[in-house]
């Protein structure tokens, strides 16, 4: 018997320094990988974890789809945020009827906040060296 080839959706997610490659494989049993290890042995917080889940808890598809994701750069809040983003694309691919449901709580858009370059003349970006009378 020939084995049927599953299909899988791939997509990127990027928040702050981070890159995330994620594969979702749909009817399947919820598995979740990151780096090849299970999601709770790599995220050590239960908000990273949620933040990596926030799209498949949103679309109730948490228990259904299985996911893969090799992630890049960064650390592990950024890294759980791109990969909430790079979800949130492959359901899409997958699944268009579920944007309106996705954008509405905004997991399509990309978090443009990142880190603000030190400035000469300064000890941060913002933060200025003591200033002595004498």
């Amino acid at each position: 018997m020939e084995k049927k080839e599953q299909k899988k959706y791939s997509a990127t997610g990027r928040r702050k320094e981070s890159v995330a490659r994620v594969k979702l494989i749909p009817e399947a049993t919820g598995a979740m990988k990151v780096n090849g290890k299970e999601i709770d042995s790599y995220f050590t917080t239960v908000d990273s974890r949620n933040q990596a889940k926030r799209p498949l808890i949103a679309t109730e598809l948490d228990k259904k789809v299985d996911v893969e994701a090799k992630v890049t750069g960064g650390g592990l809040s950024g890294q759980a945020g791109s990969i909430s983003l790079g979800i949130a694309r492959c359901l899409i691919d997958w699944r268009p009827e579920l944007k309106a449901v996705l954008k509405e709580q905004s997991f399509l858009t990309r978090d443009p906040r990142a880190k603000e370059r030190k400035k000469y003349g300064r000890k941060g970006a913002r933060k200025r060296f003591q200033w002595t009378k004498r």
